[in-house]
């Protein structure tokens, strides 16, 4: 597998990684259908996890098994797939090496009561990833709860041990606690806050949401309104927080969300590709979906970000 150009120019902005975590990166941007082109699509499914299984997977009850991500990931053409340990370990041996992996090493559920704060339990390790095969760790950290300061510690260990030992570090920034109002969570000076710090904890690729023109830090909103910050379209919001993920220097891939239907999938990944961001991380919005569809929506999000959508 020889890197293009594009994807040696993404690898080059890492400059005090291991050559183990460069060609970590470079198998997943260089995998699947995207591949080459510095464009990303993940499949995450660590829903199950966060909302239950009946919410995550009776609407396609295919999904419900393990197997069934792996193979969608694969005939997608996706760069990877993500998910917790259990899944992943479902399926390692039947796919090793068909799919860069992603083990999620952190997770919360809907069973915790608000009195617990934003917070989320280790459930995986760098040694699990190393065993299983995993090209990379995924952490989630919450900007905004009185619990980040030690999420910030845990993954700045994990990811210094990751790196010594070759494996990409992914990190999902979600503001969202006790700091952050529920408009907050996706106002895009605190989406692009998010990303910086996951950048400055040290993130090879960073997962955030898409963001709106809401400002929710006051003495944020002032630097806004006097630099005149473009913040008025969802590609200016997009440029926004590649901006502050080192100016572009590190890759970044912005959450499905929801369930919503697929125009608006496609609207948000214009506009991703559009801002320069690297892609989309999907996974509600394509195995909630039967497996034609999903495939058919996938494809379809290949082509917008090749341009040829």
């Amino acid at each position: 597998m020889r890197a293009t150009r594009t994807v040696q120019k993404i690898l080059s902005n890492y400059e005090g990684e291991t050559p183990g975590v460069k060609a970590n990166l470079c198998r997943m941007l260089m995998n699947g259908r995207l591949g080459g082109t510095g464009k990303m699509i993940i499949l995450p499914v660590d829903q199950g996890f966060e909302h239950g299984p009946a919410r995550t997977f009776a609407v396609n009850p295919a999904a419900y098994d393990p197997h069934y991500h792996y193979q969608l990931a694969i005939d997608a053409g996706l760069n990877a797939y993500a998910a917790p340990l259990g899944m992943i370990e479902a399926g390692a041996d039947t796919f090793a090496g068909q799919i860069p992996t992603i083990l999620k090493v952190n997770s919360a559920n809907s069973l915790m009561s608000e009195t617990c704060g934003k917070n989320q339990a280790i459930t995986g390790s760098v040694d699990d990833a190393l065993r299983l095969g995993c090209s990379a760790i995924g952490f989630t950290i919450y900007p905004g709860s009185d619990a980040q300061l030690e999420m910030y510690e845990e993954i700045s260990a994990m990811r210094e041990e990751a790196a010594a030992k070759g494996v990409a570090t992914v990190i999902w920034s979600y503001p969202r606690g006790e700091a952050i109002t529920k408009d907050g969570e996706t106002a895009i000076d605190v989406a692009a806050y998010a990303a910086q710090i996951a950048a400055l904890i040290g993130a090879h690729i960073i997962k955030i949401k898409l963001s709106t023109d809401h400002l929710m830090l006051p003495e944020a909103k002032k630097v806004y309104e006097a630099q005149k910050i473009d913040i008025a379209t969802q590609a200016a919001r997009v440029r926004h927080c590649m901006q502050a993920s080192f100016n572009g220097r590190r890759i970044v891939v912005f959450s499905g969300g929801a369930a919503k239907g697929a125009d608006a999938v496609y609207d948000d990944a214009r506009a991703i590709r559009d801002g320069g961001g690297n892609g989309s991380i999907i996974g509600r919005n394509s195995f909630q979906r039967s497996r034609e569809d999903a495939l058919a929506m996938l494809g379809k999000l290949v082509d917008i970000y090749k341009g040829r959508a």
